[in-house]
């Protein structure tokens, strides 16, 4: 099996849009949408990656900071090619990223009831914040 990695683009949409359906513990919302994905691209370029598998999409992370904190998006990986590094490997190369561009912390959002999520994480290093909340509203 070839698998490769290469910088997410907005090309790729309908096949990671149709990946992120289908994950369990990933959630959606209108900033999925085409043209906020492709805005989103545009600020934050060359930190999103792709993994292709013999030309299928195995995987996706979004990334991208605001010049203070990265922040990490609908890291996913098809349940038929997990267990071969491919998460840790799209995390690295985003958190290469963030580091080149001087960022020094990265945060992610995982759903409270994603059980192998927060194994995931926590198992490669990231460490579960407490003490605060996160408050949301629209603008």
């Amino acid at each position: 099996m070839k698998i490769e990695f290469r910088d997410m683009e907005i090309a790729d949409y309908d096949r990671m849009i149709a990946l992120w359906r289908r994950i369990e513990g990933l959630a959606l919302s209108e900033a999925d949408e085409r043209e906020a994905i492709a805005a989103y691209l545009r600020r934050n370029e060359g930190m999103s990656f792709v993994c292709e598998a013999d030309g299928e999409l195995a995987g996706t992370i979004l990334c991208g900071h605001d010049g203070r904190r990265g922040y990490v998006y609908h890291a996913a990986v098809d349940p038929a090619y997990r267990g071969r590094g491919i998460a840790r490997q799209l995390a690295s190369l985003s958190l290469d990223k963030l580091r080149e561009a001087g960022i020094g912390k990265c945060h992610l959002f995982v759903l409270e009831d994603n059980d192998a999520g927060a194994a995931f994480w926590t198992a490669t290093g990231w460490q579960r914040r407490s003490g605060f909340y996160v408050y949301s509203r629209d603008v």
